[in-house]
């Protein structure tokens, strides 16, 4: 998914609370809602006419909410401009609401038809507009409006939606049914989570924002989820201290690489230096010490043993275990002495897969679970994890503690003190082995750092998706690997560096 980022905001708000949000948008602004419906057309057409200038025949979907209300608001603009509009509309014995209503008595007093949604499409069209359904929806379209959608995706025009793509959930960006896949989607005053997560990259195409002229009022209010990209990076990773040395910047412990899985440590340990950790020091199987210090030398790697772990336990400032640590005694006996460490620490990969067992709540302790560790520790499946991710995430935090990044297509970080972000960032290349344990090391370093866990979280997701779309940029997505990301990783997380080839 793309984003125009000039227009998409921060600040993110849950779905159910968006009626309430515009209506006291509205109140604070003496504007009617008929006055923001009509804002909302001239802003989705006005972007569609940017998109696609030369088009002169737009089919609009209009739906029997206020989403079919700005639909209709569109198709007289489009048709007062001199495009052809050709209007279908859903039928319901239950009345439009007073604004769509209004919406559409305008569109036919100016000359508009409605056809009905079995209407044979006209030939010619060059743009559709999604006005089916809004953020209101809870389930799978009815079989009517899925049939609508379906023609939509088939037709070779490409689609606006409003305010959301059609079928996808505003809340969780679930698709239970059918779903617009929209080349464009404009959404309306307030971003809604499900544009960012979920399925949302699947279908909502390059993302646009509009607040209908409420930025002012919104500004003030205190948004409940929060959205992480690029721009953010510089408010955390500030420039160091010309005189600064390695101790300033953080000792860190790694832990794990059972046999066969020395790449995975190596992986997580360079991944930290690159992020900026000072010293980084490996507790590994002594036969990965030789090819961990043969690939990168920076490392400190040494045998895990009761003896070395107690001693480096002292040196550090932060651990992360996990990545290749395996679930064997070797490695539980590992996790058992460190899950009482009482400096910041990272659990990952057969770490959390040896705490679905023993489960226990830390506030110091920071999880990167993936949907299906996440499952494990939720005692549940992968498909109940992904139908609604922010809360997935929460569960997480209130059973386990500390802070979660539950990670997958819009990553989600939470906190045990109620913070939660989405992140922005990364692509289809960051499915390949190896990329978890990467983030690890990221987010590792930023701890030994001193950021706090959540920022830690936010800032080190951040930058490992920064790095792959950098890559993806360059090169494409197939064939990623996550030793590819140390090349762009440097990059982004020094944002006060301009970078001369602007990649």
């Amino acid at each position: 998914m793309n984003k125009n980022p000039a227009s998409v905001p921060h600040s993110i708000w849950p779905a159910q609370a968006l009626p309430r949000l515009e209506q006291e948008a509205a109140d604070a602004l003496g504007l009617t809602l008929f006055e923001l419906m009509q804002r909302a057309g001239f802003a989705a057409f006005t972007l569609a006419r940017e998109c696609w200038p030369d088009a002169g025949h737009w089919l609009i979907l209009c739906g029997h909410g206020n989403n079919g209300g700005d639909g209709y608001v569109v198709a007289r603009l489009a048709q007062a401009a001199g495009i052809q509009a050709s209007v279908i509309a859903l039928q319901s014995e239950k009345p439009l609401p007073e604004e769509a209503e209004s919406a559409r008595e305008a569109w036919l007093n100016a000359g508009g038809t409605v056809h009905a949604p079995d209407v044979a499409w006209p030939e010619g069209v060059e743009v559709i507009v999604d006005g089916l359904l809004g953020t209101g929806l809870h389930s799978a379209p009815r079989d009517d409006i899925a049939a609508l959608i379906d023609h939509a995706n088939a037709h070779p025009a490409p689609v606006l939606a409003l305010d959301i793509p059609s079928g996808l959930l505003a809340q969780t960006g679930a698709t239970p049914g059918a779903v617009i896949h929209a080349a464009h989607t404009i959404t309306f005053i307030a971003l809604k989570p499900g544009l960012l997560t979920g399925k949302a990259r699947d279908v909502v195409g390059q993302l646009h924002h509009n607040a209908l002229g409420l930025e002012g009022w919104l500004a003030g209010q205190e948004p409940p989820y929060l959205r992480f990209d690029g721009s953010l990076l510089a408010d955390w990773l500030k420039p160091r201290r010309p005189t600064s040395n390695k101790g300033d910047h953080g000792k860190l412990l790694i832990v794990g690489g059972d046999h066969g899985t020395a790449g995975a440590i190596r992986m997580t340990g360079e991944a930290a230096l690159r992020a900026g950790a000072g010293l980084v020091r490996i507790l590994t199987r002594s036969d990965n010490i030789v090819p961990v210090l043969a690939a990168r030398p920076e490392l400190m790697v040494q045998a895990l043993t009761p003896e070395s772990l107690e001693d480096n336990l002292e040196w550090a400032d932060v651990v992360v275990i996990g990545p290749g640590l395996g679930q064997q005694k070797w490695g539980r006996q590992a996790l058992q002495k460190i899950e009482n460490f009482r400096k910041p620490m990272l659990w990952d990969a057969d770490a959390l897969n040896l705490l679905a067992i023993n489960p226990d709540k830390r506030h110091n302790r920071l999880l990167t679970p993936h949907p299906g560790e996440a499952a494990r520790l939720l005692n549940t499946d992968v498909a109940e994890i992904e139908s609604d991710r922010l809360l997935s995430a929460q569960r997480l935090v209130k059973q386990y503690g500390g802070t979660v990044v539950l990670k997958g297509a819009g990553t989600v970080v939470a906190s045990h003190e109620g913070t939660l972000g989405i992140v922005d960032a990364g692509n289809a290349g960051m499915a390949s082995g190896g990329m978890g344990d990467v983030l690890s090391g990221i987010i590792g370093a930023l701890l030994a750092q001193k950021l706090p866990l959540f920022e830690a979280a936010a800032a080190g997701c951040i930058a490992h998706g920064v790095a792959a779309d950098k890559l993806a940029a360059r090169y494409g997505t197939r064939g990623m690997l996550a030793t590819d990301l140390f090349s762009t990783l440097v990059r982004v997380v020094n944002p006060d560096v301009i970078d001369p080839d602007h990649d």
